[in-house]
């Protein structure tokens, strides 16, 4: 493991299991609780890096699977590393690529070194093993950079079992691969739904020395109240003194009940994602902009929000936008849905120095509908 002091810790304030902190990095320091938009291939989708800043965005994820099939790993360090080639100056987390690998089901194949696997773009077969995974993100250079782990599905045990113990020798790989010490990297707990698999995964991983930890393997198909068990099994065993971080996890109640358990990082495709589908992230509930309702409507998504697009636009030019499948519609549905995320985890890290957390939760949950209401 790559010892050094740019990369550290400090809480704050906690309220019960909330904390509120600050992780120092490279490119800046963070303020947890913090929720990272997604830039897939080296851009969030839609946006501008100014408008992202606008928007309150601080930290920015982009993924290792993507970036090395197109346009490639050595290219993007040959012109400067990510931070340059996609012009983001700020805090960058990329992932490890295990996720989008394992997801490709009957395209790749799993051994205890790695995985094989053929591209989603052109069928053309490459290999991915830890020691891959680390010098892919040491070649993209983000400051936060993921082993390299075994996403399992949730229930199937004997599939979890066979995920953590391969996740774990690959944690030890990664932390030994390491070699770039501007770059902090988190081991990831796996385990399904299941108590044990995820107790020993914790014990295992955070015994490894880490600068932070992840939790993979959740919002995949379990009910939400599966998920918050296994938060809640993983809070009691990882390190206070490191961050937590919930790997693609961030709608606004998600994210709420994840702060409430102890987590510092968040990140997910769902607010640009929802933008591109018509609908905007307000904090009490999701609207259709598509809706004829809006066709008239001389108010903002919501008047209470300060973002640009609030500031600027009415539901009815936006809906004008959509109906004439005009590009800017994404751009504004995206700008507001990030600001409501990050402001609402802003939010609750003043609740969390205040010491009001739960109020603060507990009135947000009484009047948001959730879009998945799963128990």
């Amino acid at each position: 493991m790559i010892k050094n002091n740019l990369f550290q810790f400090n809480r704050i304030a906690q309220d019960k299991r909330a904390r509120a902190g600050v992780f120092t990095t490279p490119h800046g320091d963070l303020l947890t609780p913090v929720f990272a938009p997604v830039g897939t291939q080296a851009t969030v989708k839609a946006v501008s890096p100014d408008q992202l800043r606008a928007a309150g965005a601080s930290l920015v994820l982009s993924n290792t699977y993507h970036l090395y099939l197109r346009p490639g790993a050595e290219l993007v360090a040959e012109l400067g590393g990510l931070h340059r080639f996609m012009q983001w100056d700020g805090p960058m987390l990329t992932d490890s690529g295990g996720f989008q690998v394992f997801s490709l089901a009957d395209m790749r194949k799993i051994d205890a070194d790695g995985v094989t696997f053929k591209s989603h773009i052109d069928g053309s077969t490459h290999r991915f093993t830890p020691e891959k995974a680390i010098q892919i993100q040491e070649d993209l250079g983000a400051d936060i950079i993921m082993a390299f782990d075994e996403c399992a599905p949730p229930y199937d045990r004997e599939y979890n079992q066979r995920a953590v113990a391969r996740t774990h020798v690959w944690a030890e790989r990664c932390h030994t691969t390491q070699s770039r010490r501007d770059q902090a990297l988190f081991g990831i707990v796996q385990g399904g739904i299941f108590p044990d698999l995820r107790e020993q995964s914790a014990e295992f991983i955070s015994a490894l020395g880490f600068p932070g930890h992840a939790i993979g393997g959740l919002s995949v198909g379990e009910t939400k109240a599966e998920m918050h068990a296994m938060i809640e099994v993983v809070d009691a065993i990882l390190p206070e003194d490191k961050p937590r971080y919930l790997m693609g996890v961030g709608s606004p109640e998600d994210l709420i009940h994840g702060i409430r358990r102890g987590i510092d990082i968040f990140d997910c495709v769902l607010p640009t994602r929802l933008a591109r589908h018509q609908a905007a992230m307000t904090l009490t509930g999701r609207i259709n902009l598509m809706n004829a309702a809006n066709a008239h409507d001389p108010q903002p998504i919501d008047e209470n929000c300060t973002c640009y697009t609030c500031s600027h636009f009415t539901r009815a030019y936006l809906r004008h936008l959509i109906v004439a499948k005009e590009m800017l519609a994404a751009t504004l549905i995206s700008i507001h849905n990030i600001h409501t995320l990050v402001s609402l985890v802003n939010d609750a890290r003043e609740a969390i120095i205040a010491g009001q957390f739960d109020h603060f939760a507990d009135s947000f949950l009484a009047t948001y509908n959730p879009q998945d209401k799963t128990s």
